[in-house]
C-alpha cells in the first residue's frame, strides 16, 4: 500500500496548485490509473491474508470511496477541459481547496512513510528468522549449561528469538535473569531443580576457558571441575528426572586428539597422552553416561570457534597496527569453525535423530598459521613481517603454549557425509564477515 500512498500524495499535492494541460494530461492520467491498478492489486492481497485490523481495512474502503469521488469529478468535469489547451504545468491556486488537498497528500504521504518503515522492519526480521537455524524447530524447552559464554549467549538469543523456554543452568543465576532481560529461568545448584521438570533437549557447553591463566595442577583442576563436575551434577538430576529429555547436545573440543601436526584426523582418530585429550576424554566419557537414560548423545569437537568476539578480533588486532605475522615456523595448522556453524550443527542435531556420538566441528579448509596471517594481513590491507618465535611462547604459556605452536588438521567428516553445507567453509569467507561487521 505504501507505494500506491506515495502516488496519491504526489497526485494530490499536483491537483491542488496545478493545471494538468494537454500531454500533461495524459501523463497525469497514466499515473492515476496506475494507482487505482496498484490499490486493486492491494485491496486482494488485503483479502486473502485477513490480517489487517478491522479498523484499518474500514479506512481503506471509505479512502477508496472518497478517492474514487474525487477522480470521477474530475475526469467529468475539469479534464476535458484541461485536454483542449495547449501543453502546459499551469500554477494555479483554488483558495481553501488547494489546502484542503495539499493536507490530504500530506497525511496520505506520511501514511506511505509510516507503511514503508512498517515494512523495512517486517524485512529485517524476516532476515533475522531466515538466519535463525532454530525457528523452524518445533516449540522446546532446553535446559542450557554455559549459556552466557561466546556460543552459549548467542545460543541463548536465537532460541529466545525463535520463542523456545530456556532453563539455565548459571554459578551467577541472578545475573544470568537479568542478562536475558527475564526471559529465562536460571538456577545455580542442580538440587534446586525439580525431578518434575520437563525438558525435550539438555546441550552442555559449561567450561572455564582453555587460554587463560597457565595450566598449573589448581588451574588443571578447575578446568576440569568446570566440565566433568557440571556434567555429573546434570546426570544427578537426570537419574531422578521423571521425564527424560530425548537429547544430551555435549560440548567437546578437538583437543580430544592432541596436537598431531599435519596428520589428518577424523572422528576415528583416538586420543593423546596430553592434558587436552585427558580433558576432553573425561567430559565426553561422562556425558555419554546419559546414554543409560535413554537419551541421545551428540558430542560437538569443536575446533577455534570465530566470530563476533571470542578469539578472532584477538588475532587479528596486531594486524590493524601493522604488527601481524606468523607464531613459529608457521606450518602449524588452524582447524576453526564459524559461531554460525555451530549454531547450525546445533539445530540439526535437536531435530535430527540420526545425529549421534562424536562430530568434528570445523571448516573444510583448515589453512596454516602462515597462511592465516597472509590472509589477514591482505584482506586489512597491512603487512606481515612480524614472528613470534615458538620458544618465546612457550616459555610464556608453558603446557598451554603447544595451542598455538602446534597444529591439528581435523577432518568433519561425519558432518560432510550428513550433507551439511557449510555457511563459512574457507577462511576467507570468515574473514570477510568478521571484517564487515567491524566497519
Amino acid at each position: 500500500m505504501r507505494s500506491a500512498s506515495l502516488l496519491y500524495a504526489g497526485v494530490f499535492a499536483g491537483l491542488a496548485w496545478f493545471e494538468w494541460r494537454g500531454l500533461w494530461l495524459w501523463g497525469l492520467s497514466a499515473l492515476i490509473l496506475i494507482e487505482i491498478i496498484l490499490t486493486l492489486c492491494d485491496f486482494v492481497e488485503e483479502d486473502k491474508s485477513r490480517l489487517l485490523p478491522a479498523t484499518e481495512r474500514v479506512t481503506h474502503t471509505v479512502l477508496a470511496m472518497n478517492g474514487g469521488a474525487l477522480f470521477g469529478h474530475w475526469a467529468i468535469s475539469i479534464a476535458p477541459t484541461w485536454a483542449s489547451q495547449s501543453s502546459d504545468l499551469h500554477f494555479v491556486s483554488y483558495g481553501i481547496f488547494s489546502w484542503v488537498l495539499s493536507l490530504f497528500a500530506l497525511g496520505v504521504g506520511l501514511s506511505g512513510i509510516r507503511d514503508g518503515f512498517a515494512s523495512w522492519k517486517i524485512f529485517k526480521e524476516a532476515q533475522i528468522m531466515t538466519s535463525n537455524p532454530f525457528f523452524n524447530l518445533p516449540q522446546q524447552r532446553i535446559l542450557i549449561t554455559g549459556g552466557t559464554g561466546f556460543i552459549g549467549a548467542e545460543l541463548t538469543e536465537q532460541l529466545l528469538a525463535a520463542g523456545h523456554s530456556l532453563c539455565l543452568y548459571s554459578r551467577h543465576p541472578q545475573a544470568t535473569y537479568s542478562r536475558f532481560q527475564g526471559r529465562v529461568r536460571a538456577f545455580s545448584s542442580w538440587q534446586a531443580l525439580s525431578s518434575n521438570e520437563g525438558f525435550d533437549a539438555v546441550i552442555n557447553l559449561a567450561g572455564s576457558p582453555v587460554v587463560g591463566p597457565r595450566w598449573s595442577a589448581a588451574r588443571k583442576k578447575i578446568l576440569l571441575a568446570s566440565r566433568v563436575a557440571t556434567t555429573e551434577g546434570l546426570l544427578g538430576w537426570l537419574a531422578r528426572a521423571a521425564h527424560k529429555p530425548s537429547v544430551l547436545i555435549n560440548g567437546s573440543a578437538i583437543g580430544y586428539y592432541g596436537c598431531r601436526g599435519d596428520e589428518p584426523l577424523d572422528e576415528n582418530a583416538g586420543p593423546q597422552d596430553e592434558f587436552m585429550s585427558q580433558l576432553c576424554r573425561e567430559w565426553e566419557a561422562a556425558a555419554c553416561q546419559a546414554e543409560a537414560f535413554g537419551l541421545r548423545v551428540v558430542r560437538l569437537r569443536l575446533g577455534l570457534v570465530f566470530g563476533p568476539g571470542g578469539a578472532l578480533p584477538k588475532l587479528l588486532m596486531p594486524y590493524y597496527f601493522g604488527l601481524g605475522g606468523r607464531m613459529g615456523d608457521g606450518r602449524q595448522v588452524i582447524s576453526w569453525i564459524h559461531r554460525d556453524d555451530v549454531l547450525a550443527i546445533i539445530s540439526q542435531a535437536l531435530s535430527d535423530s540420526r545425529f549421534n556420538g562424536a562430530y568434528n566441528l570445523t571448516a573444510p579448509e583448515a589453512p596454516t598459521q602462515a597462511q592465516f596471517a597472509q590472509t589477514a594481513a591482505r584482506l586489512l590491507h597491512r603487512p606481515s613481517f612480524f614472528t613470534t618465535p615458538a620458544w618465546l611462547i612457550d616459555a610464556l604459556a608453558g603446557e598451554m603454549g603447544a595451542l598455538f605452536t602446534k597444529g591439528q588438521r581435523i577432518i568433519p567428516q561425519r558432518l560432510l557425509d550428513a550433507g551439511y553445507r557449510f555457511k563459512y567453509p574457507d577462511l576467507v569467507s570468515a574473514l570477510q564477515a568478521q571484517l564487515s561487521k567491524s566497519k
